[in-house]
């Protein structure tokens, strides 16, 4: 990536912060030629940089978001790879949005937690019907585990996201796990990562 921001990009210090890690948990689970779909690539930073650090695969970013849209575009053109697609408009809780497919991986950072509910509902029940039959949905956010001690950085950042707005909050992963199941969506692993973070896998039956 270039070491400024192209005009009409946004950026974040989080990606500098957690995308190598997220690149070292997707790198050994995507065979060459994979086609991945992001829901919600925000800023488009982890898209140009995830397709630049795997050139087998095709890499598809999206968002709903005009701004986010442009900035995605902007990274791309200025340093993007040949094997990212130019960003398409998808709305996670209109299903009506997504594309067509079919994917072998769907992947979503940091969605989750900071948007409704309904927007979790429909990323499940897209990723269920766009990934192919033994297809991978990969999650990077933070969860809420019973049986896991919540950090207290985790509960402040809970706070802050209802106080933004009340239909955002950290999810808990029993619910998730639940809604996943309910669109063919089985639980294939829990993946520690680093700032009380987790990758969450989710494999299409």
């Amino acid at each position: 990536m270039t070491d400024a921001p192209p005009a009409a990009a946004r950026t974040s210090p989080a990606t500098a912060r957690n995308r190598q890690p997220i690149l070292e948990v997707l790198a050994p689970r995507l065979a060459s030629g994979a086609r991945v779909l992001e829901v919600a690539s925000g800023a488009g930073e982890h898209a140009v940089f995830l397709a630049a650090a795997l050139p087998g695969v095709t890499w598809q970013p999206t968002d709903r978001d005009d701004e986010a849209l442009a900035s995605i575009a902007a990274w791309r053109e200025a340093d993007g790879s040949p094997n990212l697609a130019p960003p398409l408009r998808l709305d996670a809780a209109d299903l009506a949005t997504w594309p067509a497919g079919p994917f072998e991986a769907v992947v979503c950072i940091n969605m989750v937690h900071i948007s409704p509910w309904a927007a979790s509902e429909g990323l499940m029940a897209g990723a269920g019907r766009v990934l192919t039959a033994g297809g991978r949905l990969f999650l990077y956010g933070p969860y809420l585990e019973a049986e896991v001690e919540t950090a207290a950085s985790n509960l402040a950042f809970d706070a802050s996201l209802k106080g933004r707005d009340p239909a955002w909050g950290l999810r808990g992963l029993a619910d998730v796990k639940a809604l996943a199941a309910a669109h063919g969506l089985a639980f294939a692993g829990r993946i520690a990562m680093p700032a009380n973070n987790l990758v969450v896998v989710f494999d299409k039956a």
